[in-house]
């Protein structure tokens, strides 16, 4: 059976469809808040790509003034990067495909930190990879479960969401960030750094990426949830010997992402401050994630835990004992409350007894109300 009629459906996705009534109050999606994009901005933005008549075919590697503007902030948040270091995506959903189908072949060993993101999970599964889950804990995850799947499994690629991860909200802390760096190093491993969320931090001091520690490390960037994720903008930076290889596969799969997007993401960058839209975005999510974790206590059963993260979109919940969230997700739809049941994070054992739940999409005032709502489905 060919491997594309295995891989199992996004529950993330098929939420969206059962979540679409308005008196929904969903935390199940991982959606930027609608009434925040920057509208008037972007407006304009197209209308001046347009104006540049961007309909035309453009290279593989992504528009150079896109590129350029993109290694600027890059290096100014702290990773070194020059325009010809970095390959334009159509999300960094794409970046990850294209690193995947260049490094990796059926059978071959990808090790994740447990959990992990779902979608990593699908692209693995059809890629036919074999995956390996890594320890961790509320710092990410532990260098010395690293080494000792690396020693076992000889893994070609470890793919890790270091900062505001998703599913959890951990941050992989800055010395263990050095002792992966030192791994992958010494062993020849590949990380992918898929870092969607790092700019949207709501207290305490950013992290380097872990891409400034080694050249080994390829990192995933997007515009998605800064932006506007209908934009489908992402980048990959790589170094020049893989870079290569990654723009021909690129080549094959699309010839190049939508010119007229890149090119409207251009002229937003050089018109707009968008450190200044991300500090509002920062403000409004901030209050938001208070919201949640503040309501949680009072909602959830005696001996549940929960993540209270410093940036990103989730909280990540464990319920007490042998409970099953997916069976509990029909009572939280029925009282108008959705939220995502923890077991696809998992590559090999999972946990049944955990959940997602997003706080960016809804404001303040629903977000209580859906932790209400969710109360009372668990009791």
């Amino acid at each position: 059976m060919p491997r594309s009629l295995s891989v199992t459906s996004s529950p993330v996705r098929d939420l969206l469809a059962l979540t679409a009534r308005p008196e929904v109050i969903s935390f199940a999606g991982g959606l930027p808040a609608p009434e925040l994009f920057d509208l008037d901005g972007l407006r304009a933005a197209f209308d001046q790509a347009l104006s540049r008549r961007a309909l035309q075919y453009a290279p593989t590697e992504g528009d150079p003034d896109l590129r350029a503007l993109v290694a600027a902030r890059m290096t100014a948040r702290g990773l070194p990067t020059d325009a010809a270091d970095l390959l334009i995506t159509t999300g960094s959903q794409q970046a990850l495909s294209l690193v995947v189908t260049a490094l990796l072949e059926p059978g071959a060993v990808v090790a994740v930190e447990e959990p992990t993101y779902l979608a990593a999970l699908q692209c693995f599964q059809l890629a036919g990879a074999r995956v390996v889950p890594v320890a961790g804990d509320e710092h990410g995850v532990d260098p010395a479960a690293l080494a000792e799947v690396v020693q076992r499994h000889r893994p070609e690629l470890l793919y890790l969401v270091p900062t505001f991860a998703n599913p959890t909200g951990r941050t992989l802390a800055e010395a263990r960030r050095a002792e992966v760096a030192r791994l992958a190093e010494r062993h020849g491993l590949w990380v992918v750094e898929d870092d969607p969320y790092s700019e949207l931090r709501y207290r305490g001091t950013p992290v380097a990426p872990l891409a400034a520690s080694s050249e080994r490390v390829l990192h995933l960037g997007s515009f998605s949830k800064v932006g506007a994720p209908g934009l489908r903008l992402g980048w990959l930076r790589a170094p020049a010997t893989l870079l290569r290889t990654l723009v021909v596969v690129k080549q094959a799969a699309d010839l190049h992402t939508s010119a007229t997007d890149q090119a409207a993401a251009a002229a937003y960058l050089a018109a707009n401050d968008l450190s200044a839209h991300v500090e509002r975005l920062c403000a409004a999510y901030r209050a938001r994630r208070d919201a949640m974790v503040e309501a949680l206590p009072s909602a959830l059963p005696e001996g549940a835990r929960w993540t209270d993260p410093d940036g990103g979109m989730f909280v990540w919940v464990r319920l007490p004992g042998e409970v099953d969230t997916q069976a509990l997700l029909p009572k939280a739809l029925a009282r108008d409350v959705a939220f995502v049941p923890g077991a696809p994070f998992h590559a090999v054992n999972p946990d049944r007894a955990t959940l997602r739940l997003s706080f960016t999409t809804n404001t303040v005032q629903d977000i209580a109300e859906g932790v209400r709502r969710l109360g009372l489905a668990l009791s």
